[in-house]
């Protein structure tokens, strides 16, 4: 079997089985190609007897490409996946990876933005546009973000089969799991505005957003028109379409949903993803605190 072989196995394995986003079975196969070009292997039972200090010998070659935590984290974790896989394929009876201890990882604190800022990013995202059916779209994708929740490739995956919106919406997320989410009035009608502005046909199976050109809306539209839109506003960098998402989850939160529910709402498979909204809370009423309390301003 060559490289390439091997590659492709490893790559159906990731979008067809496992049903990783695009983005990840790109960064997975990446990793692997890098083993494989490491290793010289091109076998399944060679690949199988690897062990820790293969793992160890080939992160540290990332290290010294100066990857950070971060990424040191997720090309271990990568490589973990594929050594399991590998050790499947070669018929082993236990296919668990090397164990190896990844680097640490601090976890961030999302940074949302306030209410009236999310609503005027999304207008003035929309005052910026050349043309008016652009500024109508771009606001209804944000407000996707923000009233629902959703990540931005959940949105600009939506296809014309939602049409016309109802008060709930089932949206496809990570690893295809399904979850329904409210739809509010506000944002009904601004994709309302949006389908009656377009110059394109809404058809069934063809994107709800699209792009100038007919074509589906990219990320990189959407994010390029609000960093314009955050400039103007006098917005911090991180406010990003995102962070909308994490708007959405810290004001839900701050207005007394419960943990479950916004894991629901989020599309979250671990309740641990969610809990970090908990953090971010409390780090509001810090802030408060310190900005209110009669000792802080002495």
């Amino acid at each position: 079997m060559t490289r390439a072989d091997l590659l492709e196995v490893w790559n159906a394995h990731l979008a067809l089985n496992r049903r990783r986003s695009p983005h990840t079975v790109r960064a997975y196969v990446a990793t692997a190609a890098r083993l494989l070009d490491e290793i010289g292997d091109t076998d399944w039972s060679a690949l199988a007897r690897l062990d820790a200090a293969d793992l160890r010998r080939q992160l540290a070659r990332r290290r010294a490409d100066g990857i950070s935590n971060v990424s040191a984290a997720r090309e271990l974790s990568a490589l973990k996946a594929f050594l399991s896989f590998a050790r499947e394929q070669a018929g082993m009876s236990d296919v668990t990876p090397p164990r190896m201890r990844g680097p640490r990882v601090k976890k961030g604190i999302p940074r949302p933005v306030t209410p009236d800022d999310a609503v005027n990013l999304a207008a003035t995202v929309a005052e910026d546009a050349q043309e008016e059916w652009i500024g109508a779209r771009d606001r209804a994708v944000l407000l996707m973000l923000y009233g629902a929740g959703m990540r931005i490739a959940e949105a600009l995956s939506l296809t014309g089969a939602v049409l016309p919106l109802c008060e709930t919406l089932t949206v496809t997320g990570k690893g295809n799991k399904q979850r329904v989410v409210p739809l509010l009035p506000i944002l009904r009608d601004a994709v309302t505005d949006y389908v009656a502005k377009c110059p394109w046909p809404m058809e069934r199976d063809k994107p709800l957003f699209r792009g100038a050109k007919g074509g589906p809306l990219s990320q990189g539209m959407v994010q390029k028109a609000t960093a314009k839109a955050r400039v103007a506003l006098g917005l911090p960098p991180s406010a990003t379409p995102h962070a909308l998402r994490h708007s959405f989850a810290t004001h839900l939160l701050g207005a007394g949903a419960d943990l479950r529910s916004l894991q629901e709402l989020l599309g979250h498979a671990s309740l641990g993803s969610t809990q970090i909204y908990t953090r971010v809370d409390a780090a509001t009423l810090l802030d408060v605190y310190r900005n209110a309390h009669p000792r802080e301003r002495d």
